[in-house]
């Protein structure tokens, strides 16, 4: 193991291994052993090897979305920061997987990450740019039990980190263990711990972000998740935001604390499918615990104590079919200033449509622009960056009509428009019915956009445009053109904006922004956008 302080020495290393193979396979993963289920299907149990793995315990894994960065404790290495106390020591390690599958020596994570008290990374966001730690603490100072966040700066550091503000958390951390994940919307937090004080037979319990950035009173999850006399602890919630993975030592089990499965039956987070005991040899007659995957659902990270290099090591295990979460889609891309093309440090909202309501939350890498988020099929997605004195150009979409083909990975990038005389919007998400100039419902949340920009910008006035591509006859794609501009404006002027700040006009097929002669290319060309003439 090494040890590092900036971040990016991951990314670099991730890129070396891309373009150099390397000639070292230690890091390979190393099959240790196997269940038949059936005939047919053999279930492997697979060592990270000796690069993540030492004689030391290794513990609590958490993997990221894509699948390529792993943290985990190491209790007791001579590097941890309390070594030489008379406790024992619990640092958080990370290790970096290349294209070929192979996992980096594992790296020592220093100050403020790790501190004299335990450590652990609980979550990573599937933006890669900031971890949910354990502890609270204010400004990097400890201040007791709970949960903080750390974020990437565009240097390569982890912030300091910062305490989540939880209405009564205290109330119901009273026991000798506790600890949280998230759900990758950043919106959904669950929590294990226990109101006995000195307890040690935790439940599960479900807080939500509010607007005013503080989250709701813990709400236990329920009857069938938490058992009156059981300990229900360790919870992660797949990517798909609906299967529950958890550590009980319910009835039913291989032994100790066994990894269980239930589905969310509905919003209320109360409702669940009859938790369903994941077997060997996942299970053990040992404790197990510290269940994570990536993303894609198909393959498991967890801690193993069986034919280890030290007391426990970082194990993975491909799922069978039934086991795995739902499909998603990973939508990755960078977020660029639309005029100078230069990468921007952004927060991200993705919401629903028609409803606008927001489900999910992300930031872009302060130093490329880079961003990931997760989208459960189903719905149709609205997603835009947001940054002082821009105004971003939002981008739809729709997995609301297609089939769950499995796990896709999708690369869109997002344009943020600096507000300045000359600029040029395009609105992705104003939406019409063929041949027609009515607004559909799905465009309301587009156009609210504008009008919070007209309303918070006084000065501001605009032309609202839209445009055509080349079918029809130049009379007809102007007419429609026209009243689709028309008809957006009108809307914006029901919301109590002067007519005196905004203009219409239809150009039909006059101002093409790409030849029209793919539907790909077409489909660029129909567009309703605004120009900023005044600010």
């Amino acid at each position: 193991m090494k040890k590092a302080t900036l971040f990016f020495i991951l990314l670099i290393w991730i890129t070396d291994a891309i373009a150099q193979p390397s000639q070292d396979t230690s890091g390979a993963l190393i099959p240790q052993k196997e269940n038949i289920i059936k005939a047919e299907t053999i279930i492997k149990i697979e060592n990270l090897g000796p690069k993540v793995n030492t004689q030391y315990p290794e513990l609590r894994p958490t993997v990221s979305a894509d699948g390529n960065i792993l943290f985990f404790i190491c209790e007791n290495h001579p590097q941890n920061t309390k070594y030489n106390s008379i406790r024992n020591s619990q640092d958080i390690w990370y290790a970096v997987r290349d294209s070929f599958g192979r996992w980096s020596e594992a790296y020592h994570m220093e100050y403020p990450l790790n501190t004299y008290f335990y450590n652990a990374v609980f979550w990573i966001s599937p933006d890669n740019n900031r971890i949910l730690i354990r502890n609270a603490f204010i400004d990097g100072d400890y201040m007791g039990n709970g949960v903080s966040m750390s974020y990437l700066d565009k240097d390569g550091y982890w912030s300091k980190p910062e305490a989540l503000r939880i209405k009564n958390y205290q109330k119901y951390d009273r026991g000798r263990q506790n600890g949280a994940t998230m759900a990758h919307d950043g919106k959904t937090l669950l929590l294990y711990m226990t109101e006995e004080k000195n307890g040690v037979n935790n439940d599960i319990y479900v807080s939500f972000l509010q607007k005013d950035k503080y989250w709701t009173e813990p709400k236990s999850l329920g009857k069938k998740i938490n058992l009156p006399k059981n300990d229900e602890m360790t919870p992660y919630l797949a990517a798909d935001g609906v299967t529950l993975y958890f550590s009980s030592d319910r009835p039913g089990g291989q032994g100790d604390n066994d990894i269980w499965m239930s589905k969310r039956l509905d919003s209320t987070w109360q409702k669940w499918s009859d938790p369903v005991n994941l077997g060997a040899p996942i299970n053990t007659p040992e404790w197990d615990a510290f269940f994570t995957l990536d993303a894609g659902g198909e393959y498991a990270y967890l801690t193993n104590s069986t034919d280890t290099y030290g007391e426990s090591d970082i194990v993975r295990v491909k799922l069978l079919e039934r086991e795995k979460p739902d499909p998603v889609v990973l939508v990755s891309g960078n977020v660029y200033n639309k005029k100078t093309n230069e990468p921007l440090s952004a927060s991200l909202l993705y919401e629903t449509l028609p409803d606008g309501e927001e489900v999910g939350n992300a930031i872009s890498n302060p130093d490329d622009g880079a961003f990931k988020i997760v989208l459960p099929y189903d719905k149709n997605y609205v997603i835009r960056a947001t940054a002082d004195k821009f105004f971003a150009q939002s981008e739809n979409l729709n997995l609301d009509s297609l089939v769950k083909a499995g796990y896709k990975e999708i690369h869109k990038d997002l344009y943020l428009v600096p507000i300045e005389i000359g600029q040029v919007v395009r609105l992705n998400n104003v939406f019409f019915d063929f041949d027609k100039w009515d607004l559909r419902a799905e465009s309301h949340l587009e156009l609210n956009r504008v009008v919070k920009l007209l309303e918070e910008n006084p000065a501001i006035e605009i032309e609202m445009s839209a445009h055509t591509d080349s079918y029809g006859s130049d009379e007809y794609n102007f007419k429609l053109s026209d009243n689709r501009a028309r008809s957006v404006m009108e809307y914006i002027l029901s919301k109590g904006i002067s007519p005196n700040r905004i203009r219409s006009q239809g150009y039909g097929e006059t101002k093409p922004v790409a030849l029209n002669d793919t539907p790909e290319n077409r489909q660029l060309n129909r567009r309703v956008e605004f120009t900023i003439l005044k600010n």
